[in-house]
């Protein structure tokens, strides 16, 4: 069986500890460092070994496991690793069947029926890809069907039974960092019973050059301290006290490449400076982000269009957001400036409607409430914004900690403010909706949004 697949040599170091006596293997480090492919293939290989045998790959959400597994690591693993191998895809219960019979399933945490039907069986592997959305107590679930028997058909030995790990480490308050680095319980915080069960390996896109395209690090370079720590470095961030986001809330609630709901309404908050069209390289940015109330009740953020720019620039930036996004609203803060923001606006294009609000409250008290929306999940992230998410994981019950302004975060609440009326003020004083026939669909005109 012909394999174009060569690993790379930290690679090579992680599949040999693929192959030692530790029971539950993890793998951390930055973004596109080839984790997934790897263990992919190592659980293939254990398939192709013992006829008959089951494994199952898990994700919080189906529909990411479906995109980010199904539909690209596995075929990609398949015709690199194991071009002759021949298998079919059960598109009703998504498992994935080899010719000796052993399959290969992939569940989404968040559907309940599904999650029930994989973990009614018992498997040989499983592997929870992307940890950082997991809850512990999904881990801990899955890790009692980690129970099936099968036998090698080559030495009839019994299989041994392997639980896979791998993530972009979260925040050293994670449960990956206290199992695999701190070696304690996440819910008792004890030492563990059996630590020699227990092993990892740190994997960074610069071990993985080959395989990544050409100033891909040079744009991980470019992420703020606490991603490029995360993304490009691959270490556990600090454990910020009282902090109100963190970066496993943001990842839990990250869509993935699943089509957006229809939307009932679109909002561009923006949170002014004082930047003038010339000379602004001193000022402050101007907050301006985009996000809208879906049909199923949860907010999304669309776009962040924040930027350094005078009057003239940014307004225009706005208008044109306005405009593409077929948007209901705009949002602003008039403490700086009064009604400056109206007057920026309307000259750029007259009739858009502009609501000013007025920040009597501090910084903390507003984020508040919005970090609680996300943390239930009302709240999601439309894909990646770094500069945003690390204003955002800089907000803490004490203040701000972050070392310039948070125009991004402060455009992100004031928006947020307004789809969720009275969140707030703890009062809705909002006519409701009466027509939720979806005025803006992410199917048609915001497709790229996808």
């Amino acid at each position: 069986m012909a394999e174009s697949f060569r690993p790379t040599a930290k690679q090579q170091e992680a599949i040999a500890l693929l192959g030692s006596d530790a029971k539950h293997i993890m793998a951390f480090g930055g973004s596109r460092s080839g984790k997934t492919f790897m263990f992919v293939r190592a659980l293939v290989i254990r398939a192709l070994a013992a006829p008959g045998s089951r494994h199952a790959i898990l994700r919080f959400r189906f529909n990411h496991v479906k995109a980010s597994i199904v539909l690209d690591t596995f075929p990609k693993v398949m015709s690199l690793c194991f071009p002759q191998v021949e298998y079919r895809i059960d598109h009703t219960d998504w498992f994935a069947e080899l010719p000796n019979k052993s399959q290969i399933w992939f569940g989404g945490l968040d559907e309940k029926e599904r999650t029930e039907k994989i973990l009614g069986q018992e498997h040989a592997t499983i592997f929870p890809n992307e940890c950082s959305q997991i809850p512990w107590s999904s881990i801990a679930l899955a890790t009692t069907r980690l129970a099936q028997k099968v036998m090698i058909a080559a030495t009839g030995k019994q299989l041994r039974l392997k639980m896979y790990y791998d993530c972009n480490p979260p925040s050293q308050a994670h449960w990956t960092y206290k199992l695999f680095t701190k070696r304690i319980d996440p819910e008792t915080n004890k030492p563990l019973s059996n630590p020699d069960d227990y092993a990892s390996i740190q994997v960074n896109p610069r071990d993985n050059l080959d395989n990544l395209p050409a100033g891909y690090l040079d744009t991980l370079a470019a992420l703020p301290a606490r991603m490029r720590t995360r993304f490009l470095d691959g270490k556990f961030g600090d454990v910020t006290e009282g902090a109100l986001w963190s970066v496993e809330m943001i990842d839990k609630w990250r869509s993935g490449s699943e089509p957006l709901p229809d939307m009932q309404r679109i909002v561009i908050g923006v949170d002014p400076s004082g930047a003038g069209d010339e000379d602004n390289a001193g000022n402050d940015e101007i907050g301006i982000v985009v996000v809208g109330l879906g049909l199923d009740g949860v907010a999304y953020v669309l776009e962040d269009l924040t930027c350094k720019a005078g009057p003239l620039v940014w307004g225009r930036l706005v208008v044109n957001a306005y405009d593409r996004h077929s948007a209901d609203l705009i949002v602003a803060e008039k403490n700086f400036g009064g009604e400056m923001v109206r007057f920026v606006i309307q000259s750029a294009k007259q009739g858009i409607p502009c609501k000013m609000v007025t920040a009597s409250r501090g910084k903390a008290v507003r984020a508040e409430p919005i970090a609680s929306l996300t943390e239930q999940g009302k709240i999601r992230f439309a894909g990646t914004f770094p500069r945003l998410e690390d204003e955002l994981c800089s907000f803490t019950t004490y203040g701000y900690m972050g070392g310039s302004s948070p125009n991004r975060a402060d455009a992100l609440i004031w928006a947020m403010s307004e789809v969720f009326p009275g969140i707030v003020s703890g009062k809705d004083n909002r006519k409701p909706l009466i027509d939720m026939t979806p005025k803006h669909s992410h199917n048609s005109e915001h497709a790229w949004l996808r």
